[in-house]
């Protein structure tokens, strides 16, 4: 293949990643949801990508938190499919327990999404924690050179009725090289997978915290 036909490919395969994008983003959100402002966004004011995905949790606010509070790969790891989440980490957690030494974040922590060396990156890849709202919402930004690019990576917290709550996360990246936007577009797919995975496990988890917290002692 030629120089001139390998760019064609590329920008045919770009272009198709595009267009296909509708369909692998903004898993489980409304459209108002997904154009609604939430802290954070204004880390990366304006995004070559955004995408926010959502899920209804069967369990108070209170019963997801611990969840969120220690996600990380050298933490509880990030609860998704164990084929991706071996993807980042050389160890997979996939943690079923809440640790109460993980449960302290304050803007200016570290949150690892890679481990050192991962794809050649020496520091692997970081995420600061830039702000907490107990029991409403993480933002976590990326930048250079803990982060490839400027990026943002937010959960937000949100009770329905006392024994429910939904959870949204969202995604803005301010990339500013074309390498970077199709690094971003071909790597999509996984990611949204990545984060639909995170999502339903957060969900198992805290439902099953919730009940075991519901459930009735025995009689004696």
């Amino acid at each position: 293949m030629t120089r001139t036909h390998f760019a064609e490919a590329a920008v045919g395969g770009a272009a198709l990643l595009y267009a296909a994008r509708r369909y692998y983003r903004n898993w489980g959100t409304t459209k108002a949801e997904c154009r609604r402002r939430l802290p954070g966004d204004e880390l990366v004011r304006s995004p070559a990508l955004q995408s926010t995905e959502g899920i209804l949790i069967d369990a108070p606010v209170r019963a997801v938190w611990p969840w969120l509070m220690q996600l990380g790969e050298d933490r509880a790891g990030f609860y998704t499919y164990e084929s991706l989440e071996s993807l980042l980490s050389r160890d997979y957690h996939g943690d079923h327990a809440i640790r109460p030494e993980w449960q302290r974040l304050e803007p200016g922590d570290l949150v690892r999404l890679a481990p050192p060396g991962w794809l050649g990156r020496r520091g692997g890849v970081l995420l600061r924690v830039a702000s907490v709202v107990d029991k409403q919402s993480i933002v976590l930004c990326g930048t250079p050179p803990e982060f490839p690019w400027e990026a943002v990576w937010s959960f937000h917290l949100e009770p329905h009725w006392d024994d429910q709550c939904r959870l949204l996360v969202r995604t803005r990246a301010g990339l500013r090289h074309p390498g970077q936007v199709f690094v971003t577009e071909a790597a999509g797919p996984v990611v949204s997978l990545t984060v639909r995975g995170m999502l339903l496990g957060i969900r198992e988890r805290a439902e099953a915290t919730a009940v075991a917290t519901r459930a009735p002692e025995p009689a004696a």
